[in-house]
Formats: structure tokens, C-alpha cells, sequence
């Protein structure tokens, strides 16, 4: 009987072959009654069905999902199918948001490859689109607070793509015109360079508006944390620092 047949006992070498689980890891779903087989041999060869293999792929999607064995025990033991397809179904949304992810990182890693071959130029916002930029969520909320990052995720998804695309290209505006500051030779009391600032607080205050100590700090960070540094330095080394030196003179200005 083919493996394909609905009604075709697969042991567990053959399930392990088609579901790239291995038999020791299908041997310790049956011991923590996460999945048994079907039938036990006599020669205590396990053996499973059409029912076990679906059970089996509801598995296998929760754990794509990241979540606890102890919690798929509970998802999967539902016996009712309409409760197990309408969960199937919420898998099936958070996985189709991961294909479309997946496909524009591809997108971008495609786009990037182009560049480097060609010798175009791409921004910082297309060299990482597509990336999770929430990972930094958590260190935001120690550093800023729960309220702090809630109102500002509330602010940037209110902007809508086109005011998220115009906040990221000031942004970069902002840097490009420190680069061009440093290499020029402005002081960070300048006029020039001031009103660099001046726009940099207006881009930051979108979203939270930043006392004087505060705003220091914030331009402190960007010299003291190496993922900020690079973003502000790569146009020009020392414009992450030329921006923390002008924003203390705009503090005790302006802000005070």
C-alpha cells in the first residue's frame, strides 16, 4: 500500500523520512503522550495513521511558531475538527504573515546583491527593509518605559506608509547633512550644525518630546551604542558625535 493512500499505516522510520522529524524525536512525543502511534508491533515497531500524521503536521506548524510543547499539548487534544480547524486556520494567518516577510527580506537580499555587482547605491532603509524592526522592542521599554513605546508605536502606525516613508527619509537627511558638516569642518555651535539639531529634535519630538537631560542622553546613546554610532557614522566618522556635542548646546539653549 503506498504511503499516500489515506488508509496506509506508515511506522516510524517512514514518518520520520516524510516529516523530517526524527524517529528518537516521534519516540519522545509518544512517551510525553503528545502523539502515539496508531499501533504498537510486537516487535514494538510504532505505527501511525491518517489521523496520527495530521496530528502530527498541527505539531509540527506550532513548533514553526515557536510555541512550548506543554502548550501545543493543549491545542492539539481537541477533539472536536471544527475547534481544530478554526485554530488551523489562525496558524494558517500567522504563517502566511511570515511567507510575505520571508519573501521581502528575499527581495531585499536580491536588491543588495544587484548593488553590490553594479556599484549602486542604496539607503540604509533599503539595505534593512523587511527586517523586524520590533526586535529592539524590549531594551526600548527598559530604557523608555511601556507608556513611552506604546504612544510612540501608536504615532508611527498612525503616520501610514507615506508618513513612515517621510519620517525615514529626514532621518536620513539628518545624517547625510552631519556627514557633510564633518567633512566641511562646522563646530557643533556653528549656525550650520545647529539647525541640523533643530531638525533632529523635530524628527525625534514626532513621536516623544524630549526635555533637555533627556535629549542629551538620547544623543549620548547614539555615541556610546555601536548600532546607533554606525548608522550616524557611516557617512562621516565623528557625526554621531558631533550630533551628542551640538544637541548639549541646543539643550542648554533651547530646552532649558
Amino acid at each position: 500500500m503506498s504511503t499516500t493512500e489515506p488508509d496506509a499505516l506508515l511506522d516510524i522510520a517512514q514518518v520520520a523520512r516524510l516529516s523530517g522529524v526524527t524517529s528518537r524525536t516521534l519516540r519522545h512525543y509518544d512517551s510525553i503522550g503528545l502523539l502515539s502511534p496508531a499501533t504498537t508491533g510486537h516487535d514494538g515497531r510504532r505505527r501511525y495513521g491518517r489521523t496520527e500524521i495530521l496530528r502530527l503536521q498541527h505539531i509540527l506548524v506550532l513548533r514553526e511558531l515557536g510555541t512550548p510543547l506543554a502548550d501545543i499539548a493543549h491545542i492539539v487534544d481537541s477533539d472536536d475538527p471544527a475547534v481544530t480547524a478554526a485554530t488551523l486556520r489562525d496558524h494558517l494567518s500567522a504563517l502566511t504573515a511570515e511567507r510575505d516577510r520571508y519573501a521581502k527580506l528575499a527581495s531585499t537580499v536580491a536588491a543588495t546583491i544587484d548593488s553590490l555587482e553594479k556599484g549602486t547605491t542604496m539607503t540604509n532603509e533599503e539595505i534593512l527593509n523587511g527586517f523586524d524592526h520590533t526586535a529592539y522592542e524590549p531594551e526600548a521599554r527598559e530604557r523608555w518605559g511601556d507608556d513611552s513605546v506604546d504612544k510612540s508605536n501608536a504615532k508611527w502606525e498612525a503616520l501610514g506608509k507615506d508618513g513612515q516613508q517621510r519620517h525615514l527619509d529626514t532621518h536620513r537627511e539628518v545624517v547625510e547633512a552631519l556627514g557633510a558638516a564633518i567633512r566641511v569642518g562646522f563646530t557643533p555651535d556653528s549656525p550650520e550644525v545647529q539647525e541640523i539639531v533643530a531638525k533632529h529634535y523635530a524628527w525625534v519630538s514626532l513621536f516623544w518630546t524630549p526635555k533637555a537631560e533627556t535629549y542629551r542622553g538620547l544623543t549620548q546613546m547614539y555615541v556610546d551604542d555601536e548600532r546607533f554610532r554606525n548608522n550616524y557614522d557611516e557617512v562621516a566618522p565623528g557625526a554621531a558625535a558631533l550630533l551628542r556635542d551640538a544637541a548639549d548646546i541646543y539643550a542648554g539653549r533651547e530646552l532649558s
